[in-house]
């Protein structure tokens, strides 16, 4: 059957349309707006084993054809996705995945694929909401729809989905996703834009975008599809969970008294291995293996139950704070000494070395051959996330997609201020590694990332400092987490990373795992954010009160030699 719906996006016509393409996948539609075209694909099968998690895999599928052009290089096709394309399908995953009903472990692949793209209509934005459209046509029981929008500031006033130039030559560029009722997740940077404009830009986003959702309803309306319905938790479940909860919930205050996180995680397991072999006992043999591995699955649950409980009634949090608290900070600069300029940030369990490398040449430069867009980049930070930054082994190899968003992200939260061109006519590469890791490691690469500039001297406008915000809501009530460590974001409703200067926010991602936030609630949050960073950033400037007057001479040696 083939169904159209039509309306008008930022002044263009948009179309949703199914039954033309891809007729053997489970979902798909073509979206059209203006000149781009994008194609949304889903398939939803059976797992082949049961891994744990959700499987839910989105591809974001860039084409040179689309733009007009030829790729570079020796082999003229396209090869593995390029850092855009990965930002793109991470925009697309983050409002999707929380809207699956907890315990869908079906495998659900989203691919959307660019076949025309026009500047001005972002083909990220169209693959956002085709992909929302083919879940909403598919067998997934997906609880959406959801969609997307960009917004830019143009003489001072806020625009949703403007023009291209407005994005790069403004003073905001961000992207905000959102069901009917709130607002889901933001990303974005910002050249130091105050708190209040940032939620006036949120506001008129989601006033865009419950338009946006209201054509996807009317389209999903004429499909008959019979949604996947998710078995509710059995007897047996239940009755297994409530022995367990028993079992370690008097147990669970000493995981507060644990050292670190790695103490804590040992006695957790510990916990949960001996709750699962008592749950065990009461079965038959033949049945004992497969109910410890569910006890110890249910564990997890009541652990989470616990953290929250901690949180709200008692305003502790597992490491002992108070839900407003920083965790303790110490900085070195300068610490590499054959090295243009270097910071170790440390908060709490998280550290990064953030080090800084000048170049001379354009050979520097890294070349940007893309889709649509094409060039130099002068300013680069790369982030790299080891294994043993958690205290794991594992494979190293290529940057994740995780790594290539961490780094993307901090990035951004340091292009504002760093100097044009003429001014400072050096290329920069910043490298964050990341040498342990209990939460917002995306925030310490910020203050690392930033020293290690000023310790090469390079003649930054202000400081920018970064912090990550939490939730956690039961009904009427909430308590913001300010700094919030691993177990907080895995348990927690919210995950806000800001990060910015002493005049405003240059880069921020929200991440709302529950129905959505209000706009008080986001007051609150980016209040208290900027407090955090007050403080963080008075200690970088204890450290390293201003860029060095020179560059250092291991990097003026350095340079003079190219």
């Amino acid at each position: 059957m083939h169904v159209v719906e039509e309306a008008e996006l930022a002044g263009k016509p948009f179309k949703l349309e199914s039954g033309a393409m891809a007729r053997q996948a489970d979902g798909a539609v073509l979206v059209t707006w203006g000149d781009t075209k994008v194609l949304a694909t889903v398939v939803v099968q059976e797992p082949r084993q049961d891994i744990g998690y959700f499987p839910l895999r989105v591809d974001f599928e860039e084409k040179f054809y689309a733009g007009g052009k030829i790729p570079g290089g020796f082999f003229k096709r396209e090869g593995k996705p390029s850092d855009a394309a990965i930002l793109s399908a991470r925009l697309i995953d983050r409002p999707i995945r929380p809207l699956f009903p907890k315990g869908y472990k079906d495998e659900v692949h989203i691919v959307t694929t660019v076949l025309s793209a026009e500047r001005d209509c972002p083909p990220g934005i169209a693959a956002m909401i085709g992909a929302s459209a083919a879940l909403m046509v598919s067998p997934a029981p997906f609880q959406g729809p959801i969609a997307g929008v960009k917004v830019g500031l143009k003489d001072g006033q806020v625009v949703v989905n403007p023009p291209d130039a407005v994005l790069d030559e403004g003073d905001m560029h961000i992207t905000v996703a959102g069901t009917k009722s709130t607002v889901t997740m933001v990303e974005g940077h910002l050249r130091e834009v105050p708190e209040e404009v940032v939620i006036e830009a949120i506001e008129a986003a989601h006033r865009v975008i419950q338009d946006i959702i209201e054509l996807q309803e009317r389209f999903a309306a004429r499909h008959q599809v019979e949604k996947r319905e998710l078995a509710s938790p059995s007897a047996e479940e239940q009755e297994i969970r409530e022995r367990v909860r028993e079992l370690v919930w008097d147990r669970l205050p000493e995981l507060k008294a644990a050292p670190n996180k790695k103490a804590r995680e040992r006695l957790a397991e510990a916990m949960a291995e001996e709750a699962a072999l008592q749950v065990a006992e009461r079965f038959p043999e033949e049945e004992r293996e497969r109910i410890q591995a569910l006890a110890k699955t249910l564990f997890d649950d009541v652990y989470r139950e616990f953290a929250r409980w901690s949180i709200l009634e008692l305003g502790e949090r597992m490491d002992g704070r108070r839900p407003e608290e920083l965790r303790p900070i110490s900085i070195q600069v300068g610490i590499l000494p054959r090295v243009h300029g270097s910071a170790l940030f440390t908060r709490g369990e998280t550290q990064s070395l953030g080090t800084c490398t000048l170049g001379a040449t354009r050979r520097d430069a890294q070349i940007i051959d893309l889709m649509m867009e094409e060039g130099l980049k002068r300013f680069m930070l790369h982030y790299n996330f080891p294994p043993f930054s958690v205290g794991e082994a594992g494979r190293m190899g290529p940057p994740s997609r995780r790594e290539i968003g961490h780094g993307h992200l901090a990035e951004g939260a340091l292009q504002a201020v760093v100097p044009p061109e003429e001014e400072f006519p050096y290329i920069i590469r910043v490298v964050s590694e990341i040498l342990e890791s209990n939460g917002s490691s995306s925030m310490a690469s910020v203050c690392s990332g930033c020293l290690a500039m000023m310790d090469a001297g390079v003649p930054l406008r202000r400081p920018v400092a970064g912090v990550a915000m939490g939730l956690i809501a039961e009904g009427e009530r909430q308590v913001i987490l300010t700094d919030i460590l691993g177990l907080e974001d895995h348990f927690g409703d919210m995950d806000f990373k800001v990060a910015g200067t002493r005049e405003g926010i240059t880069a921020f991602q929200l991440d709302v795992k529950i129905g959505g936030i209000s706009r008080e609630l986001m007051r609150a949050a980016l209040a208290r954010a900027r407090e955090a960073r007050l403080t963080i950033l008075d200690l970088m400037e204890q450290a390293l009160p201003a860029p060095r007057p020179h560059i250092s001479p291991v990097s003026y040696t350095h340079l003079r030699a190219h």
